[in-house]
C-alpha cells in the first residue's frame, strides 16, 4: 500500500491549502507570486515485510506572476484540488527562479526516495 500527500507553506509560515474557490485561489497564488515557498510531502509505503515512511521538503523561489497569466490560469480551473493551487509542472514552471530539493516532492510523491524500497 502506498499513500502520499502534500501541503504548501509560504515564507511567512502560512499553510496554503487547496483553494476553496477562485477568489481563494487568487489570494493563495498572489502570496506565492515573487516569493519563496516550501512544498512538504509525506509518504508511507507498506508491504508484508517493509514499512517505509518519509517526509520531504522542496523549496521554490518564484518570480512575480504576470497578471494575464494568473487570470488565464484561474479561468482554466487547473488550480482546483491542488495544494496551494500550485502546479510547478504547469502554470508556475516558467516562474521558477530556484529549486532546492526533489522536484517530484512538489508533485506529491518523492520517487527518488521510494524507488530503493520497491
Amino acid at each position: 500500500m502506498l499513500t502520499a500527500d502534500s501541503v504548501i507553506a509560504s515564507s511567512s509560515g502560512e499553510i496554503l491549502r487547496k483553494p476553496k474557490n477562485r477568489d481563494d485561489a487568487r489570494r493563495i497564488l498572489e502570496i506565492q507570486s515573487g516569493s519563496k515557498i516550501v512544498i512538504l510531502s509525506a509518504m508511507n509505503y507498506k508491504t508484508k515485510n517493509i514499512y517505509f515512511s518519509d517526509t520531504s521538503a522542496t523549496y521554490y523561489h518564484f518570480a512575480p506572476f504576470e497578471k494575464d497569466d494568473l487570470e488565464a490560469y484561474l479561468e482554466s480551473n487547473l488550480w482546483q484540488g491542488k495544494a496551494g493551487g500550485c502546479m510547478v509542472e504547469g502554470f508556475c514552471k516558467k516562474y521558477i527562479l530556484e529549486v532546492q530539493g526533489y522536484e517530484s516532492t512538489a508533485m506529491g510523491l518523492q520517487v527518488e526516495k521510494l524507488l530503493p524500497w520497491i
